[in-house]
């Protein structure tokens, strides 16, 4: 299952945000087999958020949209999307009784008691979704994601964007498969190995400096077996930590 991860927002860019969404959603796409094969962050502008959803939404079979969702100026997101296929932004009823819920829950009232007409919140502005998708009630927070086909909409703060991957984290899976080797050898001192290995074994193979502690070859491939000898053969080449 190849993924496409998209992240928006003017914050971002400005490096006012760090970008842990994309971060941990990789990693856990990776632990589930699949390949993450696009990762792009995008200011918060409708008509770019849709034509890159829409393009992706055809070229890989899953595409992740975070940030940009809420009732605020610059949250285009969900309209954007709702663009990329050609629908209109629907408050459900069932995201309606949710935030009506949850401002009843922040005023401290019985539901029963709220009267919709008083609150101080746009329930179509923070809670419209796509028009035939599939509305994803927020676990921690207020603002509703979606699923539209093979699109995920989801919130931009860490905590709600992680809490909404779990809901769907089922859908996502691969059968990709990687191990990592520990090595003391610099990464310049590879470049022949690492050549020698791609031309002997059909995986992929990334080499990852650090400062700290010892190197990381990571090898990735689709057969468990052939990672494992890949694996196998990097660690008669090169000097491991004892």
């Amino acid at each position: 299952m190849e993924v496409a991860i998209v992240t928006v927002g003017d914050e971002i860019l400005a490096g006012d945000t760090r970008n842990t969404n994309a971060e941990r959603v990789a990693r856990r796409l990776h632990e589930r087999g699949a390949t993450v094969a696009r990762m792009l962050t995008i200011p918060d502008d409708r008509e770019l958020i849709a034509e890159i959803v829409d393009d992706w939404r055809r070229e890989f079979d899953a595409v992740v949209v975070g940030g940009g969702l809420g009732g605020t100026h610059d949250d285009v997101t969900m309209g954007a999307v709702t663009d990329a296929f050609g629908r209109e932004l629907v408050l459900e009823a069932e995201v309606r009784e949710d935030l009506l819920q949850q401002m009843a829950d922040y005023e401290g009232v019985d539901r029963a008691d709220l009267d919709p007409d008083e609150i101080d919140l746009d329930l179509e502005a923070w809670g419209a979704t796509p028009a035939g998708g599939r509305p994803l009630l927020n676990p921690v927070g207020l603002c509703p994601g979606a699923a539209v086909e093979n699109v995920y909409v989801f919130p931009g703060p860490p905590a709600e964007f992680e809490a909404m991957f779990d809901l769907v984290s089922g859908e996502f899976g691969g059968d990709a498969v990687s191990e990592t080797l520990a090595t003391t050898a610099p990464e310049g001192s590879l470049t022949d190995t690492l050549a020698e290995f791609r031309e002997r074994f059909d995986l992929v193979v990334g080499s990852y400096p650090s400062t700290e502690g010892t190197n990381r070859l990571k090898v990735t491939g689709r057969d468990p077996d052939t990672v494992a000898e890949g694996i196998e053969w990097l660690r008669e080449r090169v000097s491991t930590p004892e």
